[in-house]
């Protein structure tokens, strides 16, 4: 029992490493992008790219988990993590969105 407790904590550890992580980029990528250096800009958003496919294994793993019949505890930590992945994501979506704009608005 206490070997699934700790699989569980490393599970949810990951998503909220690794969509902070993404968050992080994408700010990045939004700074880079407004001093008008799109490379870095573009070199962040891929690994905010990356860091949210490792946060989806870690949910997809509790998923399957989930499926199969196998419960998973739902705990403060759990929402904590699954909260980090959604604002992850969208923040990610909206930094693309305004790394382009800001490459739009260069080119005028």
């Amino acid at each position: 029992m206490e070997n699934a407790n700790n699989q569980l904590m490393e599970i949810i550890m990951s998503l909220i490493m690794h969509g902070g992580d993404a968050k992080s980029n994408a700010m990045e990528a939004i700074h880079a992008a407004k001093t008008g250096n799109f490379t870095i800009s573009e070199n962040k958003l891929k690994d905010a790219n990356n860091a949210l496919i490792k946060a989806h294994k870690s949910q997809t793993s509790l998923l399957t988990q989930e499926a199969s019949g196998d419960s998973v505890e739902l705990s403060l930590l759990m929402i904590h993590g699954q909260d980090h992945l959604m604002n992850a994501i969208t923040f990610k979506d909206i930094a693309e969105e305004i790394v382009d704009l800001y490459k739009f608005t260069s080119h005028n």
